[in-house]
């Protein structure tokens, strides 16, 4: 798992640990989610068999098939073969956090649309318009720092 001058594995899964509270507290995914999206982020050889996996993170193969299909279904993990085996791979895909930095920004930009939908039921009170308001706001001065890091950096 490491190099001869790399990081423990304890240091490691102490590591993977933090990316499961992560995932847990910040998307409300499950922390085996989080624990094996940050496992295979860090490990190595980068594929890992089901098995693998489950050895490394603690945890047990039913709770793993169904996490990894979750993964798999949207696409932030890959399924793969090698040449002459029958085991089934897992890889973290190399554009991962960009789909779910799309996927993000794609519900900011459909809940723009609902709150812009909010402003045309004409609301009599004043502060409900400007929280309305200033949910948009916030929604465009993210569009316009992503507008202004160009199609390289925010993909």
């Amino acid at each position: 798992m490491s190099a001869p001058h790399g990081p423990s594995r304890e240091h490691v899964l102490d590591w993977v640990e933090r990316v499961a509270a992560f995932v847990s507290e910040e998307w409300g995914l499950t922390p085996i989610t989080g624990r094996i999206m940050g496992w295979l982020m860090a490990c190595d050889p980068p594929e890992q068999s089901a098995g693998e996996i489950a050895e490394a993170i603690g945890a047990s193969r039913a709770s793993l098939t169904t996490n990894m299909q979750l993964l798999t279904s949207i696409r932030l993990v890959r399924r793969l073969r090698k040449p002459g085996e029958r085991i089934v791979y897992y890889r973290i895909e190399d554009d991962a956090w960009s789909k779910v930095i799309r996927q993000k920004l794609a519900a900011f930009a459909a809940f723009d649309q609902l709150a812009e939908e909010g402003l045309e039921l004409g609301l009599n009170e004043r502060a409900g318009t400007e929280r309305i308001r200033s949910a948009r706001a916030s929604i465009a001065a993210l569009s316009a720092v992503l507008d202004r890091m160009g199609p390289a950096q925010n993909a």
